[in-house]
């Protein structure tokens, strides 16, 4: 993690705490998203509430817990910055509805399967918001195979990667594509088993 947590979530934390006492109350727009990709992150940020508690006698709301999570995930990426962290979840929020509009599905988000993809998100939209693309072995024939073997799979890949271009300039490369095709299809095919 990046050191500079340690002053940007004390800085954060002690104006909570002035904010709770002057009775100004901020609503973390984004708490949903963060339990439900940031779900680690989410659960210091409980564990952290009930530390400020012990020590302070005050309970922050659980709004606060999702924003401590946020400083600690912007400091495993590399101090990223608020607003850019923002911009992920809502590109993962909007990668993962192009999966369940393209095949009709609801995802289990209490699943192991499902936990490994938001991961996989994650890596993946870090990596192309950083420009960190991963390197095309040039295996033709490779990229063939899975786009002919998960054909649906890979149509829902190309909706992402024109959601992708339209929106923020990106193109994939083929490996980027396969790899994000073998994810989806280990999402999908998990989740119509478990059901």
């Amino acid at each position: 993690m990046n050191d500079n947590i340690y002053l940007t979530l004390c800085d954060h934390i002690s104006f909570a705490l002035e904010r709770y006492r002057q009775g100004i109350v901020i609503k973390n727009a984004l708490l949903n998203e963060i339990k439900r990709f940031y779900q680690s992150e989410y659960q210091i940020g409980l564990a952290a509430l009930k530390i400020i508690e012990k020590h302070t006698a005050i309970i922050l709301p659980s709004d606060e817990a999702g924003f401590i999570a946020l400083h600690i995930v912007n400091a495993s990426f590399d101090s990223i910055g608020i607003l850019q962290t923002q911009e992920m979840m809502s590109v993962i929020q909007n990668v993962m509805n192009i999966v369940k509009y393209h095949f009709q599905i609801e995802l289990d988000e209490e699943s192991i399967h499902y936990e490994r993809f938001v991961t996989h998100l994650k890596y993946f939209v870090k990596r192309i918001f950083a420009n960190q693309e991963i390197e095309d072995d040039n295996d033709d024939n490779f990229f063939l195979m899975i786009k002919t073997q998960y054909k649906n799979e890979f149509l829902c890949v190309l909706k992402v990667y024109d959601y992708l271009q339209k929106q923020y300039g990106i193109q994939l490369t083929n490996d980027e594509m396969i790899y994000l095709t073998i994810h989806i299809r280990r999402i999908t095919t998990k989740n119509a088993k478990d059901r």
